[in-house]
């Protein structure tokens, strides 16, 4: 991992590039990758490793089935894991990133992201108490399908701007108290509750 101040450097490096480079496109992959592969995984998070993989395959102009020999795996096994259908092991994970260069843990970090994701989505889903939420608060979508740890900032400031003294209540109850402040105060509302 690359410190900030590389970084920065690298990312004026490749504003320049863009300047004054004819292959302006080419040099746009390049930065928007150095910022992905180094800042900020979250950008990713939740998705199958090989979605990445078949993305960054085609980035390079690499077919899968010759990779695949490259790195000494079965073709068949890199194109289940480009489709999702297989998970990334950490043996394979790791030729992977060798042979493209990639740091290392980062398509095992993706995988694991993804078996979070995958295994919220079975468990039961936490929400407030439907009876007091008002559904045309929610106009625009069934209430039983947001997710309400992801879409909180947003639930936060629709309920304070449009809801009744019960529904901003049970909001406070649902997410606590200094959650809906800081949501509210980096709204721009320095009033606390």
């Amino acid at each position: 991992m690359r410190s900030l101040a590389e970084l920065s450097h690298m990312q004026n490096t490749m504003i320049l590039y863009l300047i004054f480079n004819k292959n302006k496109h080419f040099y746009l992959h390049i930065y928007v990758y150095i910022c992905i592969m180094n800042i900020d995984i979250s950008i990713i998070k939740g998705i199958h490793p090989g979605l990445f993989l078949e993305r960054e395959l085609k980035q390079r102009h690499l077919h899968k089935g010759p990779f695949a020999i490259s790195i000494k795996e079965y073709p068949q096994t890199l194109g289940s894991i480009t489709k999702g259908k297989r998970k990334m092991n950490i043996n394979l994970a790791l030729k992977i990133e060798k042979a493209l260069g990639l740091e290392e843990g980062f398509l095992m970090t993706l995988q694991v992201y993804y078996d979070i994701k995958e295994l919220k989505k079975k468990q039961p889903t936490i929400h407030p108490d439907f009876k007091k939420l008002r559904r045309i608060l929610f106009w625009d979508t069934k209430m039983e399908n947001i997710d309400w740890e992801i879409q909180k900032n947003s639930i936060i400031k629709r309920v304070f701007e449009r809801g009744n003294e019960i529904e901003k209540n049970e909001i406070i109850r649902f997410y606590g108290m200094e959650s809906v402040n800081k949501v509210l105060d980096t709204n721009g509302k320095e009033t606390s509750l």
